[in-house]
């Protein structure tokens, strides 16, 4: 290592960084051309490469098709409150791409994000030199986690998977976490539950604690028989007791596999399916206090309470409520149903959807469209595998008369509060890709003073016109078909 000589001692000489941030987005945006590319070879050769970081971690390993998000973001938060540094990765961003990247809740600054990548960058420079592979996106901000939280010497790590096996690189897993399992990405992962199943088992490393929230019959069948192989304790979820559902708050009681009974357990996360996600959490910390991480009861509630997931049924507005909510399939879109029908039930709602053209769109609309009164169809702005607004409006539109489709994420907000009072509900859901952007157009609109149906007051009476008639053709249209 060069050093350099200063007051009689010897100093290491800090490596210079030269990528800024325009640099590293730009750069990180070129190598979406490589794809998707299942397998750990080159994720493997590019973390050897940076001194394998993965190898100096302890992780808390998610993988399942929904809550993953959800369940990361409730055991951070307890181990947090339990004095712990903690490291949270999860895909994909909703605001910006610094933000899945957390330690104790607080995001990668844009310095550190830079001097990661630019590290990595020059790894992977040299790999193709070596006439090997250049790792994709995926491979890269995995590889990005595991040298910022090696390098800030985390106490543990909660992964999250993402569609490419990337995170799987790990082998110092000590829970392995599995929420439940539907069908989702079936192009990478398998046309069956079972098949599904296999590939998010792989989570499971020799010697860790399993847990896994109920399944299928035949998708638990397939965590049972690997959590055997790999010589695993396994432990199911029980039910939730005495639970008291809310928008706002929510309390459960809840026994765990332990026989520890910890009753009017409090959090703030809406959405009937997150007490479910709440308890995964609950019974993973518990075995986590096994290897070495003790978590007090008094630290469990506050770590549950304090909890915060964003663009997963959060309410970004009121008066009238403004939902967001990244149902993208159909298991999630059945989850969305339920919480609509139990909060909701003789509400006006509209909604707001957005979906990506690799997502189960007649699904999603099937579970859903029941509960709404207008439909507004987006474009997610930025993003290759969006699904055009007209192209989602036909599709929906089979299943419901009433859906206009919005030029942009503005129009449709401001078509939203049109159609809705102040005791009426707006929500919108699909792709997670887009709510970051929507939840800064309905912020931005509560700061600037009008809300609803006033906008057609003063400068915003031509806009205000202007959708009307685009509704009104709408509905005729609705009604000539």
């Amino acid at each position: 290592m060069d050093v350099f000589f200063h007051k009689e001692k010897y100093v290491p000489k800090r490596k210079k960084y030269t990528m800024n941030l325009k640099q590293t987005l730009a750069y990180m945006e070129s190598i979406k051309n490589y794809g998707i590319v299942p397998g750990l070879s080159t994720i493997t050769k590019l973390c050897e490469k940076l001194g394998n970081p993965q190898d100096k971690l302890s992780f808390v390993h998610i993988a399942g098709t929904n809550g993953k998000g959800s369940v990361l973001a409730f055991v951070s938060s307890i181990l947090k409150c339990a004095g712990y540094k903690v490291g949270s990765y999860h895909s994909p961003a909703v605001f910006y791409e610094c933000e899945r990247f957390r330690i104790n809740g607080r995001a990668i600054s844009k310095k550190a994000f830079c001097e990661c990548v630019e590290e990595i960058k020059n790894a992977c420079d040299s790999m193709v030199e070596e006439g090997l592979a250049h790792p994709t996106l995926f491979e890269v901000e995995t590889a990005a986690a595991f040298l910022y939280f090696a390098k800030n010497t985390c106490d543990i790590v909660v992964l999250e998977t993402g569609r490419e096996d990337a995170t799987n690189l790990v082998n110092t897993t000590k829970a392995a976490v599995l929420t439940p399992i539907g069908m989702d990405h079936m192009q990478f992962l398998g046309n069956t539950l079972p098949e599904i199943a296999a590939h998010k088992a792989g989570i499971i490393k020799d010697g860790c604690y399993v847990i896994t929230a109920e399944q299928e019959p035949d998708v638990l069948k397939v965590i049972e028989q690997e959590a055997t192989q790999k010589k695993c304790a396994l432990v199911v979820t029980g039910r939730a007791q005495k639970v008291k559902y809310g928008v706002e708050k929510q309390r459960f009681s809840y026994r765990d596999a332990a026989g520890r009974r910890f009753d009017g357990l409090e959090i703030s996360l809406a959405g009937k399916h997150q007490v479910e996600n709440a308890v995964l959490a609950v019974e993973t910390v518990g075995l986590l206090s096994a290897c070495g991480y003790p978590v007090s009861e008094k630290q469990l509630r506050k770590g549950l309470k304090e909890t915060v997931w964003q663009g997963r049924f959060q309410i970004i507005g009121k008066k009238p409520l403004f939902i967001v909510d990244g149902a993208h399939n159909e298991d999630a879109a059945k989850k969305l149903a339920q919480s609509i029908r139990f909060y909701f039930t003789n509400k006006k709602i509209v909604y707001i959807m957005g979906m990506l053209k690799d997502k189960e769109c007649e699904k999603v609309t099937a579970e859903t469209c029941a509960y709404a009164e207008q439909i507004i169809t987006v474009t997610p702005p930025d993003n290759p595998r969006a699904m055009p607004a007209l192209e989602l409006a036909q599709i929906v539109r089979e299943y419901h008369p009433h859906v206009t489709a919005a030029g942009s994420l503005e129009e449709g907000v401001e078509m939203a509060y049109l159609l809705a009072d102040k005791t009426d509900v707006i929500l919108c859901f699909g792709s997670l890709s887009y709510l970051g952007r929507m939840t800064e157009i309905v912020r931005k609109r509560q700061e600037s003073g009008y809300a609803g149906k006033d906008m057609h007051a003063g400068k915003n009476l031509h806009a205000g016109k202007n959708l009307h008639k685009k509704l009104h053709e709408e509905k005729r249209l609705d009604r000539k078909e």
